[in-house]
């Protein structure tokens, strides 16, 4: 079995430079850490050119993060959780060893003061079957892998330091089958604190809310798509993977009808919240396509929009093929897969559309991870 020196370390990375404090050299996260920003960049944009070869002319530069932005931003972690010498830590497994990052600067101070304040408070006991933490802004989760409640005494201390550790909500989550999915729809637990929490542009998110990690990059993908969908009075958008509507009340905003779909039903009811007046569908949107049609019906005459944000495996074959029959002008894509955005292109190009703007976003800095905003424009989407 390996053993891991947990020690807080200092030293020479791969490829020059030094890791900062609470960097481990073992952490595998941020493997462009040993890079400049502007070498990560420039491999992270050319990587894109080579998955996206057909359409490299219509690469355009990439929206990268600042020197400051790129410390410090991760504000939605998942970490396992162990007992390790009469303490509770936090981080990633290696092999069978949990190695600590409670202290990894890539993460906000929220995180860091979070992480702290549990690593205080909670019990000595390690036949506590926690087994993951999940934060998402100021919510934060354990997960329990276990259908019955632990004894909860501990919660008391949360009173002493929650709100300075910048935390809003802490729940308890019993999972007894959670791994590679955290979450389930049962047994959550407030143990402290309010149920929901809003972001800095007054979104309300709970405890399982995705949000990307740099909120100027993510405004700015929001702005670029905006200005090309170009939603107005009588036009119908329909936004898939919608989230906590973000994105749809944006397009309500400009006059437009709005339907989203989303499978989380938590997401659901936040973004009834952001975006009252949007019409909502749960459930996958392969699923929901009769609805939409239906939503669609009135709106003959209108000039059809879509905004989609789906996950790393793309859209849904039966949307892909969905969306040209449905008669879009204009499609704009936010995608995290290079691999599965192109799969998706071929065929809505070979459908009738033309992809005009490729725009990459560097949502994860410090990562080999980025993220591309695809316009495309229906053929007979002319002056």
């Amino acid at each position: 079995m390996m053993k891991i020196d947990v020690t807080p370390t200092t030293g020479p990375a791969i490829g020059g430079g030094s890791f900062p404090p609470g960097c481990s050299p073992l952490c595998r996260a941020c493997d462009h850490r040993s890079l400049s920003r502007e070498e990560s960049e420039a491999q992270k944009r050319g990587w894109l050119a080579s998955k996206l070869a057909p359409w490299a002319d219509r690469l355009a530069s990439l929206e990268g993060a600042t020197e400051t932005e790129s410390w410090g931003y991760r504000d939605r972690v998942r970490l396992h959780v162990r007992h390790v010498n009469g303490r509770w830590r936090f981080g990633m497994l290696l092999g069978d060893e949990l190695l600590p990052l409670e202290d990894c600067p890539v993460h906000s101070s929220r995180v860091r003061r979070s992480l702290a304040l549990l690593g205080r408070i909670l019990p000595d006991d390690p036949l506590l079957p926690l087994a993951f933490y999940a934060q998402s802004g100021a919510q934060a989760t354990l997960i329990v892998k276990s259908r019955t409640r632990p004894d909860l005494t501990w919660t008391k201390r949360l009173d002493e330091g929650g709100a300075e550790s910048g935390l809003e909500g802490l729940w308890l989550h019993l999972h007894p089958s959670a791994g590679r999915r955290l979450f389930a729809n049962r047994e959550w637990i407030l143990l402290w604190g309010q149920k929901r929490s809003q972001d800095t542009r007054g979104l309300v998110y709970g405890p399982c809310a995705f949000q990307q990690l740099l909120p100027r990059l993510y405004e700015r993908s929001l702005d670029e798509a905006e200005a090309f969908l170009a939603p107005r009075r009588d036009d119908a958008a329909v936004d898939l993977y919608c989230g906590n509507g973000a994105s749809l009340a944006r397009w309500l905003r400009r006059g437009a009808a709005v339907v989203g779909v989303e499978l989380s039903g938590e997401a659901m009811e936040n973004a009834a919240v952001n975006g009252p007046g949007a019409s909502l569908l749960r459930g996958c949107c392969a699923e929901r396509i009769p609805q939409l049609d239906s939503f669609l019906s009135p709106h003959a005459r209108s000039r059809r929009l879509a905004y989609v944000n789906p996950p790393r495996t793309g859209l849904e074959p039966e949307v892909a093929r969905w969306l040209p029959r449905a008669g879009f002008r204009r499609i704009a894509y936010l995608s995290c897969s290079a691999g599965t955005l192109r799969r998706d292109m071929t065929l809505l190009e070979e459908a009738g559309y033309d992809v005009l703007r490729l725009r990459p976003y560097d949502f994860f800095p410090r990562t080999r991870h980025v993220e591309c905003l695809a316009l495309l424009s229906s053929r007979d989407d002319r002056p």
